[in-house]
């Protein structure tokens, strides 16, 4: 088993553990490392310093896929908040908020992703939106 300290594209840092460097490798190349923040797939490994220190010292004071700040446990536990409680409409977004705000279709909470122009033209419409600090999760089928 290996340890690497990963890093996002949107610099979170996390750790995580792999059956080998070849492993990690494999994984890493199809897509399957996903950062333990955000979900993001562009994940490199970050600068880590050798461990030093007795065979049976495992004390670690954060389970490794844990957030390693604060203020990323906020944005993990808003994260796991709004898809729990929101139903992800994906590139459908600004259609689907537009029919909600119209009556179209029954009152809920949604989310997804909708390109700059559509997300200004809600604004613009009085459609109460408003961008959310994560981007989607990976989708695996």
């Amino acid at each position: 088993m290996i340890r690497y300290s990963l890093i996002c594209d949107k610099e979170h840092q996390f750790d995580s553990w792999f059956q080998s460097a070849d492993a990690f490798d494999k994984l890493l190349s199809a897509s399957m490392v996903t950062c333990a923040v955000c979900g993001g797939t562009d994940v490199r490994k970050s600068v880590m310093a050798p461990r030093i220190g007795k065979a049976t010292d495992t004390n670690v004071d954060r389970p490794l896929s844990a957030p390693a700040s604060t203020a990323e446990q906020a944005f993990k536990e808003l994260r796991e908040k709004v898809e729990a409680n929101s139903e992800d409409v994906g590139t459908n977004f600004a259609a689907e908020a537009r029919k909600i705000h119209e009556g179209e279709t029954p009152e809920r909470s949604i989310y997804g992703q909708a390109k700059p122009d559509e997300a200004k033209a809600l604004i613009e419409d009085g459609v109460p939106v408003m961008p959310l600090p994560f981007m989607p999760p990976r989708k695996t089928n």
